[in-house]
């Protein structure tokens, strides 16, 4: 029940996060990301000082693996925030979902892991309530002459940035194999913040004090939020606390509606269930492959 309640926690402060993101309009993507990052670095430097491993924190032995994963991760923050504002939130949300079922398309590609039939077809599934979400978006698609404008792009980037989630899911699956979470953690805010500086030549703006407080607080509330997914999986299996992921759909319209007036379509809804409920098939798939894999292991183990 901790690990419950410190998942749905996490889920909230992200939630609250990208409200706040949303909210500082006008913001280049890239700054976005910049503030995201570097203002996480406080509260988990903190907390990692906090639990007294601030001598190991630092010590790692994949350095370039760090920038790869802080690289990837830039560029699905990037895309992630251009769409969130460009987007409604709940829709922002709702695509984001892909993540997961795109995690196992690549788990196939790159790591060649076998995916059965099961898991293929609840990531079809899903894929087609994503598109179900896009499609109102696409105005190519609903007879119009020329491709949609900000929101189709917004929605096509959002896609994107979940698609670069997925990647950067693969590659902290294999840092935690040789690092420390606390190293993963603060070395992808320290690269994120140094590879968003790159975005500075591009045209960044000066932020109104209410832009910059909205900044500050979405940076902070990243690495609060960061902390208690990770403090999280301490007390609960993944496969246990991952359906409480989509919690965040919940606030998301809450807020959403409250705080920029949007309204839930019946396109988004409908596409957002079937996305969860593929989801949802894959967390327990891998669950029961995982009792399985633990089991053969057992039955495998030379006794006496």
């Amino acid at each position: 029940m901790l690990g419950i309640g410190l998942k749905i926690a996490s889920v909230c402060v992200f939630v609250c996060m990208s409200s706040l993101l949303k909210a500082s309009d006008g913001i280049p993507a890239g700054q976005l990301v910049f503030f995201r990052s570097f203002f996480a670095i406080f509260p988990v430097v903190a907390f990692i000082a906090w639990q007294g491993k601030m001598a190991v924190a630092f010590k790692t032995s994949e350095p370039f693996s760090h920038l790869w994963r802080g690289f990837v991760g830039v560029s699905a923050m990037s895309l992630t925030f251009y769409g969130l504002t460009k987007l409604p939130l709940p829709e922002s949300i709702a695509i984001s979902y892909a993540t997961p079922l795109l995690t196992v398309v690549c788990s196939a590609i790159f790591l060649h892991e076998t995916v059965r039939l099961y898991r293929w077809s609840a990531v079809c599934f899903g894929l087609i309530g994503v598109l179900i979400i896009l499609w109102p978006r696409m105005s190519f698609f609903t007879g119009e002459t020329e491709f949609g404008g900000d929101q189709a792009i917004g929605a096509l980037a959002t896609l994107g940035g979940s698609a670069f989630a997925a990647v950067a899911m693969l590659l902290v699956r294999k840092l935690v194999q040789t690092e420390r979470t606390p190293t993963i953690v603060v070395y992808f805010s320290i690269s994120s913040s140094l590879i968003a500086l790159v975005s500075l030549p591009f045209g960044w703006a000066w932020p109104t004090p209410f832009q910059a407080t909205c900044l500050v607080m979405a940076g902070i509330a990243g690495g609060v939020a960061q902390i208690l997914l990770t403090e999280s999986y301490r007390h609960a299996d993944m496969s246990a606390i991952a359906p409480f992921e989509y919690t965040s759909m919940l606030l998301g319209i809450v807020i959403g509606y409250l705080l920029f007036g949007d309204v839930p379509t019946a396109e988004m809804i409908t596409g957002a269930i079937i996305v969860i409920s593929a989801g949802i098939f894959i967390i327990y798939r891998e669950h029961r492959l995982g009792l399985a894999r633990a089991r053969a292991r057992k039955a495998s183990t030379p006794q006496g």
